[in-house]
């Protein structure tokens, strides 16, 4: 799994908004220690959070199982561009089925469980999609048989209350595992100054590890 951050608002704009609604422009140090402290405070102590919606982030997320890309798809408030399996499968045709424990070849398309049943499964399911690939059955229906495992990557944009939302549901230890390691890698790849907007997310677990 690899988390990218490619862009994101920076602190002043939120200050902005906020200042907005009570015309405090001349209070402001353009995102220095005041502007922080008011975006800590309106947005995540008074919890007026449709403030925190003028911050945004796009992450590059590559190497996720489509189960994974299910789970985000809840998440109704971001966008996602995915790898489209349409044009995107032509890539198991030149390649040789792998053997039913070659985990570190088979890693390259799918993500692994750790169970070795489960993934000896997986990495059969893998090849049976390589066979019917290779039969010469168009993308559009051999993607049906695409096991849960696969691996897909996309670009995602979400605002800061639905990041907070987002962190606070999927790092807690009964999300599944996998996005839970998405909810951590995000978190690492935002800015070390808009940290302090989500600490609070993911403050029990970062305790404890």
């Amino acid at each position: 799994m690899n988390v990218e951050l490619l862009h994101y608002t920076p602190l002043p704009v939120a200050a902005h908004a906020i200042r907005t609604c009570w015309q405090s422009f001349d209070k402001g140090d353009c995102g220095g220690p005041k502007d922080k402290e008011l975006i800590d405070r309106v947005g995540n102590k008074y919890k007026h959070a449709s403030t925190l919606e003028h911050l945004v982030y796009t992450f590059y997320i590559q190497g996720i199982s489509r189960a994974l890309l299910q789970e985000l798809a809840r998440h109704r408030m971001a966008s996602l561009s995915v790898k489209s399996t349409r044009y995107t499968l032509k890539e198991l045709k030149s390649i040789e089925p792998f053997a039913e424990d070659d985990f570190e070849g088979a890693s390259r398309f799918i993500v692994l469980t750790g169970n070795e049943m489960v993934d000896r499964a997986s990495i059969k399911a893998l090849n049976n999609l390589q066979a019917i690939l290779k039969e010469g059955i168009s993308n559009d229906i051999a993607k049906y048989c695409l096991p849960e495992c696969y691996k897909t990557e996309l670009t995602w944009t979400i605002n800061a209350r639905s990041l907070q939302n987002f962190l606070a549901l999927r790092s807690s230890k009964s999300a599944l595992w996998e996005i839970r390691n998405l909810a951590y890698e995000i978190f690492k790849a935002l800015p070390e100054d808009h940290r302090y907007v989500f600490e609070d997310c993911l403050e029990k677990q970062i305790n404890s590890n």
